[in-house]
């Protein structure tokens, strides 16, 4: 069994976000993509990192 299960998240709506945090936060687990063909790569971090009702991502928010 892998020490970490990679996930890919296709919508980075609200629902999406969540996932991304949870995954994050959970060791078992390593984000390797995320895809949304409606917002641009800026907009999705921003999203990310203030979120209007879990209050501000912890962590670093970097673009590639």
């Amino acid at each position: 069994m892998p020490e970490q299960v990679a996930i890919g998240i296709n919508g980075f709506g609200r629902i999406g976000r969540l996932v991304c945090r949870a995954a994050i936060e959970n060791p078992k687990t390593k984000v390797v993509a995320i895809n949304d063909p409606f917002m641009d790569l800026e907009y999705m971090a921003y999203l990310f990192k203030y979120d209007s009702t879990h209050g501000k991502f912890d962590g670093s928010v970097e673009t590639k």
